[in-house]
């Protein structure tokens, strides 16, 4: 993983050719909506319910809609990504880096009922990662990748549990998420994760486990989506058909060089919102 200034540098220039780029607005996002409460033949089918105890965290609400940046990570090699959802929200443009280029992705499903959504036209990739709906153990530890402040990053946590979050305090209902204890960062800082969202959490199986949603400083905590409710997204899309393939992640080592090795093939890449 390299260090210094050049990495950021370089990706600042990325944002500016992306920003100079306003007089040519494209075509706009088109966004779908997923809500299990209200897909498929127009029937309606009740809410699964939230998970009984656990913690219940309110995430800050970052007010209007602006210029932001955040992590995707590929599902399927027909140009098939996964994100936060509230990384695609509100944007009128959305660019996926990719090959040293941002490419314009007009195609989004967004969850209604967690914080994921697929970008369905992004850039092809020559490899996807695997999905698991298996509930980690208390304890388990996971690795969360992405792009915090546009640097890439490890954050090696251990499971605590099913918990509840709240985006804000504007009446949007709780969702079901993980809660993770932060242990350490590769490389080492105290930076803020903004940036970060989007980005897969893997257990030690090399499976992806969540998408990563939120962090508290204050608490050491990283919260991601169920990912029983990125599986359903997944499922309603019928977007991915090619799953792909796990590779077991013994300690932080492994994980760095699977990242770097992730990086280098463009499967974890940043996602650029643009916002008129």
């Amino acid at each position: 993983m390299r260090k210094g200034c050049l990495p950021l540098f370089l990706g600042l220039i990325l944002v500016l050719m992306w920003l100079d780029t306003d007089d040519l607005p494209g075509p706009g996002v088109e966004v779908e909506q997923y809500d299990p409460g209200a897909w498929g033949d127009g029937a309606r089918s009740p809410r699964r319910p939230m998970p009984r105890g656990g913690e219940r965290y309110i995430i800050d609400d970052p007010g209007p809609m602006q210029d932001s940046q955040g992590t995707a990570f590929s599902v399927d090699p027909d140009g098939i990504w996964l994100t936060a959802e509230h990384v695609t929200s509100g944007c009128d443009r959305i660019g996926v880096l990719r090959g040293g280029r941002v490419m314009l992705a007009t195609r989004v499903l967004e969850s209604r009922e967690s914080d994921a959504a697929i970008i369905r036209d992004g850039p092809a990739s020559n490899a996807s990662f695997t999905l698991s709906m298996a509930r980690p153990r208390s304890g388990d530890i996971g690795y969360h990748m992405g792009y915090p402040g546009g640097q890439p990053l490890i954050v090696q946590s251990r499971f605590i549990g099913a918990a509840q979050a709240q985006r804000g305090l504007s009446g949007r209902r709780f969702e079901p998420i993980y809660a993770w204890a932060e242990i350490a960062r590769i490389p080492q800082n105290n930076n803020p994760l903004g940036g970060i969202s989007g980005g897969p959490t893997f257990n030690r199986a090399g499976q992806v486990v969540g998408i990563n949603s939120a962090s508290t400083d204050r608490r050491g905590r990283v919260l991601t989506t169920d990912p029983r409710a990125i599986q359903r997204l997944v499922d309603a899309s019928g977007d991915v058909d090619e799953p792909g393939r796990a590779s077991p992640i013994g300690n932080t080592g492994e994980a760095t060089a699977f990242f770097q090795q992730f990086i280098r093939r463009g499967l974890i890449t940043q996602v650029y919102c643009d916002v008129y």
